[in-house]
């Protein structure tokens, strides 16, 4: 007998839902508004319902189960990404422009985006371009957390080690998270985001030189994501050709194949095919809304609808890569990119925030939507069974949009306030000086010039390692230590490996996903709960008394 899964339309669950993802939406909003940055709040809602199944009444019980747990995860995440970095990041670029007029519009167009962006992912999600058994580390890290409860074993317990360790570790400055994702991720691909990162990092210590003023980190993410683009059309049509040969062997010997992945090629080219058309469809509106007609030559506006189109599909499948090998998306990197292409066009400054705007709301709901899906495949049982893996799969994407719903719902109400008080992501305002101080050929010049070595390094990396891409989002970066923390992690995880094989490698998966979460636990509630001043006190305190003897 199959086994059922939990129903996201359950009413005890659906509540439960809506109530975190109000939660998580708010968190979303206050992060991105007083620190510039968001988190991902998977931990903090599947930790939510484990507490929650822990009230000895009937009506709370259902919450025991690991994929209920996973729904209540997968809807605050989702709350949290949608309404910081979706929308209220977006609506924040024409606000400051001066543009109040197109708030609204970019509202409809961001939250489309992220609907959209989410649904793309649940249909590529195990495919050859994306594959449910690659890294997706915040996934692992919710799975393990989840599964340490429900199975209280050993793993528990490394589980727990690494989340102090991630809890101290951060208290000190230091980025535990990568240290992490070093243990989890593609070992090629994190060699060269640790690298990125140490450039980015020391090149204007040692050297004195700024490589964003030279355009360098966006001029290599160019280079690098227009060869990773060709590499994903070539797969798709050889992959293509391969699945024609096996179906026509299947049907002369009769003889059926397991499938590598849930999904086929055939599939994955028609949806994203279809999240073309749909972004298309969204920036003809939001071009509508804003009136852009009547400030452009037809063929320019043409030309604006297809080029946000592009940019927002682009980008999504660039920060896709990036979460999938290394656990960090670029979303502000890569719409700042696609910023630049558009004042080269010559687009005017209203068009250029617009997509802008557009571009930064497509790729963190992909990102964060293939965390959840990668979570709940591990507590599924890792694609053995497939209606199940499926079934999940399809509940896991309905608390998805109930989530983006109500956060959409959440800015609508709020985002007035924060606005009166001068309250934005901080990165808004360099999206509006780039628009105001505009561009000239120079900037073309530099950014074709470090398109170049990008090109090259992820075309000699091929499409499995991402070189390239994961080069440029090191440099895209700016993070004190995480280039060293990652280089060391992957050192640990080379002698580790050599010495233990396998056995060393599944441990330090589980330790890893401890590290993320510590770091994740520590976030929150130094960040969302104000208590990050009392510990940067005790710890300033402790590194004088440290000195001292």
């Amino acid at each position: 007998m199959n086994k059922k899964h939990p129903s996201a339309w359950d009413p005890a669950i659906m509540l439960l839902n809506i109530l975190v993802s109000v939660i998580g939406s708010i968190i979303g909003l206050e992060l991105i508004a007083r620190l510039g940055i968001s988190t991902n709040t998977s931990i903090i809602g599947a930790l939510f319902a484990i507490i929650i199944a822990r009230i000895p009444l009937k009506v709370f019980q259902k919450y025991k189960d690991i994929n209920t747990q996973n729904l209540v995860q997968t809807a605050m995440s989702g709350a949290t990404f949608a309404a910081s970095n979706g929308i209220f990041l977006s609506i924040g670029i024409p606000y400051l422009l001066g543009r109040h007029d197109l708030v609204i519009p970019m509202m409809v167009g961001a939250s489309l985006a992220v609907i959209i962006d989410a649904t793309i992912l649940y249909k590529v999600f195990d495919t050859e371009m994306f594959p449910a058994k690659e890294a997706w580390a915040p996934g692992i890290a919710a799975a393990e957390a989840m599964l340490a409860v429900a199975e209280k074993g050993k793993n528990s317990v490394i589980l727990m080690i690494g989340m102090v360790g991630g809890i101290v570790g951060k208290i000190f400055g230091i980025p535990t998270d990568i240290l992490g994702v070093g243990w989890i991720g593609n070992m090629w691909a994190l060699g060269a985001f640790g690298v990125g990162l140490l450039i980015s990092e020391y090149t204007p210590k040692f050297f004195n030189i700024k490589l964003g003023d030279y355009y360098v980190p966006h001029g290599v993410m160019i280079g690098a994501g227009f060869v990773a683009l060709i590499q994903m059309i070539l797969i798709l049509q050889k992959k293509s050709k391969k699945e024609k040969e096996a179906a026509a062997a299947e049907a002369a010997t009769g003889k059926v194949e397991k499938k590598e992945f849930t999904r086929s090629l055939k599939s994955m080219k028609f949806s994203l095919a279809e999240g073309f058309g749909a972004y298309i469809l969204v920036s003809i509106v939001m071009a509508i809304m804003c009136g852009f007609s009547a400030d452009m030559s037809a063929g320019m506006f043409v030309w604006w609808i297809i080029f946000a189109a592009l940019s927002a599909i682009i980008s999504e499948l660039i920060v896709g890569i990036s979460a999938m090998h290394s656990g960090w998306f670029p979303a502000f990197a890569t719409a700042f990119i696609f910023l630049i292409l558009g004042m080269l066009f010559g687009f005017p400054p209203a068009q250029l925030a617009i997509l802008v705007g557009f571009t930064s709301a497509t790729g963190p709901a992909f990102a964060d939507m293939a965390y959840d899906l990668k979570s709940g495949y591990i507590v599924r049982g890792n694609g053995e069974d497939v209606p199940f893996e499926m079934e999940g799969r399809r509940q896991q994407y309905i608390a998805k949009m109930v989530s983006a719903v109500i956060a959409i719902l959440v800015v609508l109400f709020t985002y007035k306030a924060y606005f009166e008080k001068g309250m934005l992501a901080p990165v808004d305002a360099v999206y509006v000086a780039t628009i105001d101080a505009g561009t000239n050929m120079a900037v073309a010049k530099n950014l074709i010039i470090w398109a170049i070595p990008g090109a090259l390094l992820q075309a000699i990396g091929g499409s499995s390692r991402q070189l390239g891409v994961l080069f440029a989002t090191g440099l895209l970066i700016a993070s004190p230590m995480a280039g060293i923390t990652v280089m060391v992690g992957l050192l640990i995880r080379y002698i580790v490996v050599k010495k233990y094989g396998d056995l060393g490698q599944s441990k330090l998966y589980i330790l890893g996903a401890g590290f993320i979460t510590g770091a994740a636990l520590y976030s929150f509630f130094s960040s969302t709960m104000n208590l990050g001043k009392k510990l940067n006190k005790y710890r300033r305190n402790l590194l004088w008394n440290i000195q001292l003897a």
